[in-house]
């Protein structure tokens, strides 16, 4: 193992985790997905070939993130998405813009967790991660085409779904209760 490339794959451990806690939903197990990937990564480096690294790690995060969905029989874990670890904060001094973004981003999650996990996967890859459709076509193995239809349905169910529980949802369940009045 060469290693400047465990040096750029430690790079690239933010996006790992991401993609292993939106695929698996929850974040103990997304910790264990990564470590099992990073160790396979390890294990058959002589598989890579150079060129985009982070799309070669988030492929094997990817299949041992499915990988470990089988072995769970599509586990569902109830653990919810801790907003506050895991996203970067835009810093406000306004309270009530801070209760608003707190609330879109747990809309966001919901919405995103209601998805199909095909969906929850390119709009991660995509709008969280940031990654070209070339390099996601790379990480799912499809072609570019696939990818970008895929996308497109994927935005719109998300936005039914989200629509759905903004209207569905009262406002008060998404504002967290320490911080209602």
């Amino acid at each position: 193992m060469c290693r400047p490339l465990a040096e750029l794959l430690l790079s690239h451990l933010d996006a790992a985790y991401n993609l292993a806690r939106w695929l698996v939903r929850n974040g103990e197990d997304a910790e264990d997905v990564v470590q099992e990937a990073y160790l396979r990564a390890l294990q058959y480096s002589d598989g890579f070939r150079g060129g985009d690294a982070r799309a070669w790690l988030l492929t094997i995060v990817r299949n041992t993130s499915y990988r470990w969905l089988r072995k769970a029989g599509a586990y569902e874990p109830a653990a919810q998405f801790d907003e506050d670890i895991h996203s970067s904060s835009v810093a406000t001094s306004n309270p009530e813009q801070l209760l608003l973004q707190k609330a879109d981003g747990r809309l966001v999650e919901k919405a995103l967790s209601a998805l199909p996990v095909r969906f929850r996967e390119i709009l991660v890859l995509r709008e969280l991660d940031g990654l070209s459709y070339k390099e996601i076509a790379v990480v799912m193995g499809t072609p570019t085409g696939t990818v970008m239809s895929t996308l497109s349905r994927a935005r719109d169910r998300f936005r039914h779904v989200a629509c759905d529980l903004e209207f569905r949802t009262p406002r008060s369940l998404l504002i967290p209760r320490a911080a209602r009045p």
